[in-house]
Parts: C-alpha cells; sequence; structure tokens
C-alpha cells in the first residue's frame, strides 16, 4: 500500500514537526513554511491533502487555499484549515474558499486523524 501524502502548510516550525511526528508513521508528510511554498508544492506534489495554516507570510492560508481550488492540477486536493483562531467568521470563511475541514489548535492527534481520514482516497 502506497502512504498518502500530506502537506503542512504553517509559519511556526514546532507545528511542522509536531505534525510530522503525528503523522509520518503512515504517510509522507510534505512541509510548507508559508502560502506560496504551499501553492507551489501542492503543484509540484500533488499531496492527497492540505493542513493549512491561516495566518503565514507572503500569502495566507484562505488565499493559498483559494488558489489551489481554483486551479485545474490541485483543485481536487481537499484541505484542512489548522489555525489557532476558533471565530466561527473563520470557519465559515474557510469553506467559502474551498477548505472541507477546520481544526483549531491545539489538538490532538484523535482530532486530527477524525478529520483528516474521511477525506482521504481510499487506497
Amino acid at each position: 500500500m502506497d502512504k498518502k501524502k500530506i502537506l503542512i502548510a504553517d509559519d511556526e516550525q514546532s507545528i511542522r514537526l509536531l505534525v510530522r511526528r503525528l503523522l509520518s508513521q503512515n504517510y509522507i508528510v510534505l512541509e510548507a513554511s508559508d502560502g506560496e511554498e504551499a501553492i507551489d508544492i501542492a503543484r509540484r506534489e500533488k499531496p492527497d491533502l492540505i493542513l493549512m495554516d491561516i495566518m503565514m507570510p507572503k500569502v495566507d492560508g484562505y488565499t493559498a487555499c483559494y488558489q489551489i481550488k481554483k486551479d485545474q492540477a490541485t483543485k481536487a486536493i481537499p484541505v484542512v484549515m489548522l489555525t489557532g483562531v476558533g471565530h466561527e467568521l473563520n470557519k465559515k470563511l474557510s469553506f467559502e474558499v474551498g477548505a472541507k475541514g477546520y481544526i483549531t489548535k491545539p489538538f490532538s492527534l484523535q482530532d486530527l486523524l477524525d478529520v483528516i481520514r474521511p477525506l482521504l482516497p481510499a487506497s
């Protein structure tokens, strides 16, 4: 069975490291430190799922998600917002730009798996 690829886009290295540690046993984890890099990696690597922070340098998570969703090559990739912002308005905006899930920090491995597993295509 091929491992699924998950891209974590977050400007906080500690969050990228945590996600890598939690998921790398079962998934290939790619990393981006800003939205611009996330868009580039999504186009190049075609991950099976993207975990996207909202507040990042260069390009924020909303814009990056929108760009990924309007690109024919990447629009099918599910994006899950992974953020410290738990406001309903932010959640609503995330879904409006194409996100399929929303996780607030801090989160547990179970929180992460409960949201990402149903979004990953079956092998």
